[in-house]
């Protein structure tokens, strides 16, 4: 089974028509609405990135989630970046553990190194030393979580002698782990590493780059013993706008588009749209769209929207989610069902969640 999910980066934008943008308490509480309104459309995964710099509201990924699961019963709660590289590996493994008790094992992460720069000072870190921190940190993370002591010295932080994480994860299982790169070789040699799995947020990038670092992750998770290629896990990003006809949907969608920080000043609509998963169209186009990216990619795992951000209003965004749980999941569930091997692994769930 492939998760279908939503995912925020938690920024505030104005809304180029109005021209008035949300304050940091209702954008909060509004992605605590469309996690809500996830779960009640039927979506798999709830996701959120960790910011810690404006125009983002991201900073506590824990806080949010564990509000979120507190008002949920169903629905997956992940990170879409949980910072590997600035957050001591150490409160990773005791934060998401208390998560996942509380959520009752409805939790995954996706380790990052994050977008933004400036952050690394910030938490005494050298962006220079990102690709070491990464792996080195979720090194320790991975042992945190699977042995009850743990002796360790490392270059990025002071050792520890007999430390115990606590609480230990939900019945010695430890939170799923997806590594999140868009450009990063090394860090899909690391997910193929252990066995985890790889995301590919490739909403900014062509077909062909994505295929690229998917392949070498496939490739290295055989070489590593875990399965074949074709059982390695893969998750991938995308956004989406739609409304009942195509050409609706893009001229309501062209401001923001174009006021973009991200696509603003780029590419056209139309060019980005065709280079990239950006989905701007009816429900039937974003199902057509979508469904090529098992023909590109192969059999994956979970695919996750953006459907806020950008300044775009927050019933927009709330129609979005309700045009994927009546009309789009439910059709990409059964396609990508029909003809999937069957030694392809399902979307990892915790056990406590299957049973």
């Amino acid at each position: 089974m492939t998760q279908f999910g939503i995912f925020s980066v938690g920024d505030i934008a104005p809304d180029p028509v109005t021209g008035r943008a949300p304050t940091e308490h209702e954008r909060l509480q509004r992605m605590v609405e469309t996690a809500l309104r996830a779960e009640a459309a039927g979506l798999d995964v709830y996701a959120t990135g960790e910011h810690h710099n404006r125009p983002f509201v991201t900073s506590s990924p824990t806080t949010l989630l564990g509000y979120v699961a507190a008002r949920t019963s169903r629905i997956v709660l992940s990170t879409s970046t949980t910072l590997i590289t600035t957050n001591d590996p150490v409160k990773i493994a005791e934060d998401y553990a208390t998560l996942q008790h509380l959520a009752g094992g409805r939790v995954d992460l996706m380790m990052g190194r994050g977008n933004t720069g400036p952050v690394y000072p910030w938490f005494g870190k050298d962006i220079r030393d990102g690709i070491a921190l990464a792996v080195e940190n979720y090194a320790l993370l991975h042992r945190l979580w699977r042995e009850d002591v743990v002796d360790w010295e490392g270059r990025f932080r002071t050792p520890l002698q007999s430390f115990t994480s606590t609480p230990r994860p939900l019945d010695d299982v430890p939170p799923f782990v997806w590594h999140g790169s868009i450009r990063s070789p090394e860090i899909a040699e690391q997910a193929a590493f252990y066995g985890d799995g790889f995301f590919h947020n490739n909403i900014f990038w062509p077909a062909e780059h994505t295929a690229r670092l998917i392949d070498l992750y496939r490739q290295r998770f055989a070489h590593h013993g875990h399965g074949t290629p074709e059982q390695a896990i893969v998750g991938l990003g995308g956004q989406v706008f739609m409304r009942r006809n195509s050409q609706d949907a893009r001229r309501e969608f062209e401001p923001y588009f174009a006021k973009s920080a991200v696509y603003g000043g780029g590419p056209s609509l139309e060019e980005t749209m065709r280079r990239t998963p950006l989905s701007v169209g009816s429900p039937q186009e974003v199902i057509d769209r979508t469904l090529t990216f098992r023909e590109t990619f192969g059999d994956y795992q979970r695919q996750l929207f953006n459907v806020d951000g950008m300044g775009l209003p927050h019933k927009a965004a709330l129609e979005q989610i309700d045009f994927l749980g009546e009309e789009v999941v439910p059709v990409l569930r059964r396609e990508f069902a029909l003809g999937r091997p069957a030694d392809v692994p399902d979307a990892p769930l915790h056990p406590a969640v299957r049973s």
